[in-house]
C-alpha cells in the first residue's frame, strides 16, 4: 500500500521546484497555478495598506488571516472568522487578552535541576577543575584520596546535566508545540514563536532548560504589548545574556557581541550604525550579567565614563542606550519590515515599509496598532502576499494537525526529530540570527522528506519507533552491552586500539565514556517519560460531517480543507481516480477499507508540492 502511495507522491512531486520557485514571487501567479490562488485580491491591491473593505470579505480571506496570523483552523473556525467583518475578525485574533486560555496546562517540569548544579559549568574540563580545586563540584563530593577514578562522580553528573538538559528541552518544544494546537489565542502563540526567531537563544549554548522556559514566558508576555517594554526583558534575560556571552563584558575588557547584536539583528539592521557605535554600546553593558535565573549588574564592573553613540552623548547605560536606538525612524521600520516579512511576504516595498515603520513609531512602538494595519491591509490579501509563504517545518506540523481537528500533538513519529530533520528545531536555532526561512526550507531533499513525514503521521510505524528521549548513542549502548557481560569500566569503555584511547582508558581521575553513559541512565531515571502516542485521525467521520459521499466530493473537501493553492486540474483528476480505484466504485460508503483508502488519499494531498505554501 504504501508502496503505492509513494510512487504517486513521487509522480506528483515533479513541479515542485516550479511551484516553490514562483511563490513570493510579487506579481508572479502565486504557487505556479493558471489563476493563482483562490480568494487573492487583484493586482491593484499590491502595495495598498488602507483597510479591506467587508463587501470583499469572504471564507478564503478568513482562512488566510487564520493561517497568517495563527497556525491555520478547520473549517468551523473559519466559517466563525468569516461571519464577522474584517475588522472584527482582526480584532479578535489581535485583542486576544480577553479570551480564557486557563484550560492550557503549564510547562510539567522532571525536577532535574539541584542547587549543586548552579552555575552550571561551560564545559567538562571546567567542571573537572573547580572539582579539583574545591574537592567537589556539580553538588557531588570527590571520592576518598587513593580510590581509583576519584573524580567519577563528578564528571557522571556533569553529562548527566547535559542530557536530562537535553530531554527536558524536547519535553518544552513538545509543550509549546501543543499549546500552538489547541490554543484559543492562535496570535498569541504565532508572536512568541515570531519572537523566538527575532532574538534567537539556544539551548546547545545555554544549558539550562530552566533559562529557555523563562524567556518563552517573558516572549509570550510580552508579545503583543510595547516593543521597549520586550527588548529591555530579552536583555536582561538571563538566557541571552548567557548565550551572548555578556557576562564576559566587563568595562576593563569590553565584549562586543551583545551590542553587535542588538543594532545588526534586533533593532536597526546593517547599515544605520558605526563600529564605534558597538564599541560605545558594549560599554553601556558592561556588568550586565546574571546569578543563574536572575538579572543583575555588577556595578564594580560597569564602565560608567562618558559614552558617544548613535551622535549622543552621556554616561549612558543599557537602558539608555535602548531609548537612544527607538528614537532612530530605521529601528521602526526595521522591525516593522521584520514583521511584515513574517506575516505576509518576504518582499516589502520601501514605501511599504517606511509607512508601516511610521506607524510602528507613531503609536509609541505598540504591536497591536502594527499588526491591525498589516492584516486589514489590501496587501496582505493581495496575490503577493495570499498563499504564497513556504511554511516553516514547524507551521507546518502544527498546521496540519490543526486541520485535522487533532487535539493532542501525536508523538510518533517524534514532533522535535521530524522539525529538526525539515530543519528547524524549537529552542535550537541555527544562530543569533535565528532560522532563514522562505524559500531555504525547501531542496529536493527535504521536500521529499516533508511527503515522508505525513506517512508516517498517517501510518505510523509503533513497532520500530525509537523514542528520542531514552535512546542512547551507539557508542553508550556498546558500554552497556559490555558491562552487562561482566566487563570493568576500563574494558567497556575501550574504542579501538589507537594510544591516544589508551591513554584515556588509563585515565585514574574519570573515565569521559562511562561518564557519558552513566549520565544518560541517571537522566532517563530522572526525567519524565513523553507519552507516545500515535495521530487520533477519524477521517471517515470528518467526511461524514461533510457530506462527501463521493470521491469527488471527498477530494473536493480535502483540497478545500488543506489547501490554499488549488491543484491543477490533472491533478485533481489523478486523485479522484486514484480513490475511485482504491475504493472499486465513485460511492464513498463506510466500511472496514474506507479509512485507509481516505489516509492514503490524504497522504497524495499533505504530500503535494502546493501544500507547503500557506
Amino acid at each position: 500500500m504504501i508502496r503505492l502511495v509513494t510512487a504517486a507522491v513521487t509522480a506528483l512531486l515533479g513541479s515542485a521546484l516550479v511551484v516553490v520557485a514562483t511563490a513570493q514571487t510579487p506579481g508572479g501567479t502565486p504557487g505556479g497555478t493558471p489563476g493563482g490562488a483562490r480568494g487573492a485580491g487583484p493586482a491593484a491591491w499590491a502595495g495598498d495598506l488602507s483597510p479591506i473593505a467587508a463587501s470583499d470579505w469572504s471564507a478564503d480571506r478568513a482562512a488566510h488571516l487564520v493561517e497568517r496570523a495563527g497556525f491555520g483552523g478547520t473549517p468551523e473556525e473559519i466559517e466563525r472568522l468569516a461571519a464577522m467583518t474584517p475588522a472584527r475578525a482582526v480584532e479578535t485574533l489581535v485583542e486576544y487578552e480577553s479570551i480564557d486560555d486557563r484550560g492550557l496546562p503549564s510547562f510539567d517540569e522532571s525536577g532535574i535541576w539541584d542547587p549543586g548544579m548552579d552555575p552550571f559549568p561551560p564545559s567538562r574540563a571546567e567542571a573537572v577543575r573547580i572539582a579539583r580545586e574545591r574537592g567537589e563540584g556539580l553538588g557531588e563530593t570527590l571520592l576518598p584520596e587513593g580510590t581509583q577514578r576519584r573524580l567519577q562522580p563528578v564528571v557522571d553528573k556533569f553529562f548527566y546535566s547535559l542530557t536530562a538538559n537535553n530531554i527536558e528541552t524536547q519535553r518544552l518544544g513538545l509543550w509549546w508545540a501543543n499549546r500552538m494546537l489547541t490554543t484559543t489565542r492562535p496570535l498569541e502563540e504565532k508572536l512568541t514563536f515570531f519572537w523566538h526567531g527575532h532574538f534567537a537563544t539556544g539551548q546547545n549554548k545555554v544549558r539550562d532548560y530552566r533559562m529557555m522556559l523563562w524567556q518563552n514566558r517573558m516572549f509570550r508576555r510580552h508579545a503583543s504589548g510595547n516593543f521597549r517594554d520586550l527588548l529591555v526583558g530579552v536583555l536582561k534575560d538571563p538566557a541571552m545574556l548567557v548565550y551572548l556571552d555578556n557576562g564576559e563584558n566587563v568595562k576593563e575588557h569590553p565584549n562586543e557581541n551583545f551590542a553587535r547584536e542588538l543594532l545588526e539583528l534586533f533593532t536597526m539592521g546593517v547599515g544605520h550604525y558605526a563600529e564605534r557605535d558597538i564599541r560605545e554600546g558594549a560599554r553601556a553593558f558592561t556588568g550586565w550579567t546574571n546569578d543563574v535565573l536572575e538579572f543583575r549588574v555588577d556595578r564594580d564592573r560597569h564602565d560608567t565614563g562618558t559614552k558617544t553613540f548613535l551622535g549622543r552623548t552621556g554616561a549612558f547605560d543599557g537602558e539608555e542606550i535602548i531609548d537612544i536606538i527607538l528614537a532612530q525612524p530605521a529601528t521602526a521600520e526595521f522591525v516593522a519590515g521584520k514583521v511584515y516579512r513574517f506575516f505576509a511576504r518576504d518582499d516589502v516595498a520601501d514605501a511599504v515599509r517606511r509607512d508601516l515603520g511610521r506607524t510602528f513609531r507613531e503609536s509609541g512602538y505598540r504591536m497591536k496598532p502594527l499588526l491591525t494595519r498589516i492584516f486589514l491591509s489590501k496587501d496582505f490579501y493581495s496575490a503577493p502576499s495570499y498563499a504564497t509563504q513556504i511554511k516553516s517545518p514547524v507551521h507546518l506540523l502544527v498546521s496540519t494537525y490543526r486541520k485535522l481537528g487533532l487535539r493532542e500533538v501525536p508523538t510518533i513519529p517524534d514532533f522535535g526529530r521530524a522539525t529538526a530533520g525539515l530543519g528547524q528545531l524549537l529552542f535550537e536555532p541555527p544562530n543569533v540570527a535565528g532560522w532563514a526561512g522562505g524559500r531555504t526550507w525547501i531542496t529536493p531533499s527535504t521536500l521529499l522528506q516533508r511527503g515522508n513525514l505525513f506517512r508516517d503521521v498517517l501510518f505510523p510505524d509503533v513497532k520500530t519507533f525509537r523514542p528520542p528521549d531514552r535512546s542512547m548513542s551507539p557508542t553508550d549502548e556498546r558500554v552497556g552491552q559490555r558491562l552487562a557481560q561482566g566487563m570493568g569500566i576500563t574494558e567497556a569503555t575501550r574504542e579501538g586500539d589507537a594510544e591516544s584511547n589508551m591513554m584515556v582508558e588509563r585515565d585514574e581521575d574519570y573515565n569521559t565514556r562511562y561518564g557519558g553513559y552513566a549520565g544518560n541512565l541517571l537522566a532517563f531515571k530522572r526525567t519524565k517519560l513523553i507519552p507516545r502516542r500515535t495521530a487520533a485521525v477519524d477521517l471517515t467521520a470528518m467526511i461524514a460531517a461533510a457530506r462527501a459521499d463521493t470521491a469527488d466530493k471527498v477530494v473536493d473537501h480535502f483540497i478545500r480543507r488543506f489547501l490554499r493553492v488549488p491543484l491543477a486540474a490533472e491533478d485533481r483528476t489523478a486523485l479522484v481516480a486514484f480513490l475511485r480505484g482504491k475504493l472499486g466504485t465513485s460511492a464513498v460508503r463506510p466500511g472496514e477499507t474506507l479509512e485507509g483508502a481516505l489516509r492514503e488519499l490524504l497522504y497524495l494531498v499533505l504530500s503535494a508540492p502546493e501544500y507547503q505554501l500557506g
